[in-house]
């Protein structure tokens, strides 16, 4: 089987699945192919990290206060640059920016619809080692009026009113995988072609697994029914002990668990009792599509979507993944006291 003759590539799936998106008037379907051409330019940097001068520190932190690497830096350029160049969206926002980015349409009518919010380079920490990395991003439909410019109440909106989110990972084969609402759906890049295929249709989490994914290093700061569950996830009884799997990369660690069943957890810390991954442009996207593929995304007590923000980089915890899994969680930290 060869993917040329095979499988479907993403810009024909994007034209017959047209219809099905939530708002089918082209512009949706061309944000989804400036998102697929700044993958193949972030892919193309990545995968030759070794041989040239992007690796290391760029020498200056984030808004979270956390230290940019070069490959951060060009990322976060090469997808806010793309993305303004296509003439679609109104405002982007980025892990990477203190404040979001008001974008104007070419004639300066402000009349573009939609919003961005996207890490450019999750799991950044991971590259001089050579594991994978990835792009997480979700899209939102403005909700201030047409003609004006972008307002910060654009990218204030809860997870359940995103119309499309998704992720690119740069691992072992380059996929982007995303959803409108209509289920999940993944895409290989052919490196010999420059093309996705798709290769993952109709992505579903198992019902249950047998992998979790946490920074067990933190575990003295969990709370108690979150150290319950994972001493759960230990015992040796039934189907247990489970695989203790973690990359560092939301992305990669999510994937796995898509693929083969598990859950992947981020609880709050000691000094990070708000969570430490972004509500806005981490959590959110990833429980767009925890839920498409028939999983469940909580913070332990409360559906991920369901939050309304309040700030552009807000943190929260996450849990998600097979819906049994994340169920037996949640019973464990509802019994913790």
């Amino acid at each position: 089987m060869t993917y040329t003759n095979q499988k479907r590539t993403l810009g024909e799936f994007i034209f017959d699945n047209q219809s099905s998106f939530a708002y089918s008037t082209g512009e949706l379907s061309k944000l989804i192919n400036a998102i697929r051409l700044a993958a193949k330019i972030t892919n193309h940097e990545v995968n030759k990290a070794g041989l040239v001068d992007i690796l290391g520190d760029a020498g200056n932190t984030n808004v979270q206060g956390e230290d940019q690497q070069k490959l951060d830096v060009y990322a976060n350029d090469k997808f806010i640059q793309t993305l303004k160049q296509r003439g679609i969206v109104c405002g982007i926002a980025s892990e990477e920016e203190e404040d979001f980015i008001a974008v104007n349409s070419i004639d300066g009518n402000n009349n573009n619809k939609y919003v961005v919010l996207i890490d450019p380079l999750d799991g950044s920490s991971n590259i001089d080692v050579n594991a994978s990395v990835g792009t997480i991003f979700s899209i939102y439909r403005r909700i201030s009026p047409l003609g004006s410019p972008v307002e910060l109440k654009d990218f204030l909106q809860p997870g359940k009113d995103q119309v499309a989110a998704g992720y690119v990972m740069y691992g072992t084969s380059t996929m982007l995988v995303f959803t409108t609402g209509n289920g999940v759906n993944g895409f290989t890049l052919n490196p010999a072609l420059g093309t996705f295929y798709h290769s993952h249709p109709n992505m579903q989490f198992p019902e249950t697994g047998r992998i979790y994914s946490v920074n067990e290093g933190n575990y003295v700061h969990f709370s108690k029914g979150v150290k319950a569950y994972i001493k759960y996830c230990q015992k040796e009884e039934g189907d247990r002990p489970y695989t203790s799997r973690y990359i560092g990369s939301m992305v990669a660690d999510f994937h796995r668990n898509l693929i083969k069943g598990g859950i992947y957890m981020y609880p709050r810390i000691g000094p990070m009792q708000n969570g430490k991954l972004r509500l806005t442009y981490e959590c959110n996207p990833i429980a767009f599509l925890t839920e498409q593929a028939k999983g469940k995304a909580t913070t332990g007590t409360k559906r991920i979507m369901d939050i309304e923000p309040t700030e552009l980089h807000q943190r929260e915890a996450i849990f998600c993944g097979s819906i049994k899994m994340v169920e037996k969680l949640e019973e464990f930290i509802l019994n913790e006291d």
